[in-house]
């Protein structure tokens, strides 16, 4: 068998290779570009819907729990660093094209959206614009920072937030008891040994009693008692069984 005839077939192959593959990259290149489709970490309805009905720049707004930022596209990169964050995060903008029937971007614009953030309820933030922090062009609701010691821009989150037993930010584990107001509520559990008579609550409105305890890492029961009686904590749908066998609440610290 000579050369050639051993490398005709490869050859062939090769070539039908290409052919196919030449083929495939103009099908592909002939797909219109589509509409902004959320990252798979945002892809749930509620973001979805926020941001197919955005269709131009203006002051920030609440839609259900998240708050909203629009902006220009005019600029290569707009971040934004908020005061309960104390500034430290930069979170980018994502661009939002608005196609027509021909799928031709019709209009651009930058938008973030951002949960509202618990028992925050004035949210204080700057944006920057291509490395420029300033406040929000589009939000004539500024106000001086002492901490700062510039203009920050801020938006009105006022809304009922719930009393709930939960773990903060710090590590301290905050416990809420809702009940009658004047009562004596105290909080035992497997970090007193089920000792009740070490922490009392204490009354912060008519009928709510807070208390915040530091807890490192794990898994704790506790339970509320008033005078004898041992009570769940109703904010807390996580139950267990206390050592005297009635029934108690149960709650994680993480770091």
């Amino acid at each position: 068998m000579n050369k050639n005839s051993f490398f005709r077939p490869i050859l062939f192959l090769f070539t039908i290779t290409l052919l196919s593959a030449s083929q495939l990259f103009a099908a592909e290149s002939s797909v219109p570009l589509r509409p902004y489709i959320a990252p798979k970490d945002d892809q749930d309805a509620e973001f979805a819907n926020i941001v197919a009905k955005l269709d131009t720049v203006q002051a920030p707004f609440i839609q259900g729990q998240n708050l909203v930022f629009t902006a220009k596209n005019n600029a290569r990169h707009i971040g934004i660093a908020f005061e309960h964050e104390e500034y430290k995060t930069i979170h980018s903008f994502k661009i939002r094209n608005i196609y027509d029937a021909d799928y031709k971007v019709q209009e651009s614009l930058q938008f973030f959206i951002i949960k509202l953030p618990k028992d925050v309820q004035v949210v204080r933030y700057r944006l920057i614009i291509d490395g420029l922090w300033t406040t929000d062009p589009y939000n004539s609701n500024k106000t001086y920072s002492e901490k700062c010691g510039v203009l920050v821009s801020q938006v009105d989150a006022n809304r009922s937030i719930p009393f709930v037993t939960e773990q903060k930010k710090d590590g301290r584990v905050h416990f809420v008891y809702k009940g009658t107001k004047g009562q004596q509520i105290r909080l035992g559990g497997s970090f007193t040994n089920w000792d009740s008579w070490i922490y009392t609550m204490r009354e912060t409105t008519p009928g709510i009693y807070e208390f915040d305890l530091p807890l490192p890492p794990g898994t704790y029961q506790y339970a509320f008692y008033n005078g004898m009686n041992t009570i769940v904590d109703r904010t807390n749908p996580i139950r267990c069984y206390a050592p005297d066998g009635k029934q108690a609440s149960q709650i994680t610290v993480v770091r």
